[in-house]
């Protein structure tokens, strides 16, 4: 009786370990995605945002790229390396030409190309209001390279996939 309290209880400590060790340490995988809902949310604007939640979501887009950054966007004609300050006046500039904008990510596939080296497909959907009143909404196709830095996920490269037009 004794002998079979001490198996129960030893179990249970080891299913309460892998449990935690499961829901504590968040896979390389999550840890990615993870970079991709922070963009959203620094990118994203609602129509009463103030000048001090501006500047928060700028400085958290800032921190998800490195110090530079590979970028093809064919449609706005910027292609080249950018550093971490020329991506945020960017999006800076960018937002304010809105009064409602929300980013979100959709069927993303995620290879590791190798050790801290992340590439991921995805389409990216942009959907919003300007200021002067004009709805916009596109998707778009991206491949992203992301590299592992001080154990931090950051934006490598972005760049816009072209699909053929008819």
């Amino acid at each position: 009786m004794v002998r079979m309290k001490h198996i129960l209880i030893l179990l249970l400590i080891i299913a309460v370990g892998i449990w935690a060790f499961l829901t504590l340490f968040d896979s390389e995988e999550k840890r990615v995605k993870k970079q991709f809902h922070l963009l959203s949310e620094g990118v994203s604007k609602e129509s009463d945002e103030n000048i001090f939640t501006l500047d928060q979501k700028i400085k958290k887009i800032g921190s998800l790229f490195e110090d530079s950054c590979e970028m093809k966007i064919p449609d706005h004609s910027l292609s080249g390396s950018l550093s971490r300050d020329e991506i945020t006046g960017y999006a800076a500039r960018g937002r304010l030409h809105f009064s409602q904008l929300h980013l979100t990510f959709h069927d993303m596939t995620i290879t590791f190309i190798e050790e801290g080296v992340a590439n991921v497909h995805l389409t990216a959907r942009l959907t919003g209001r300007t200021k002067t009143g004009e709805s916009l909404e596109e998707a778009h196709e991206l491949n992203c390279l992301l590299k592992k830095t001080d154990k931090k996920w950051l934006f490598n490269r972005v760049e816009i996939v072209e699909v053929l037009k008819k």
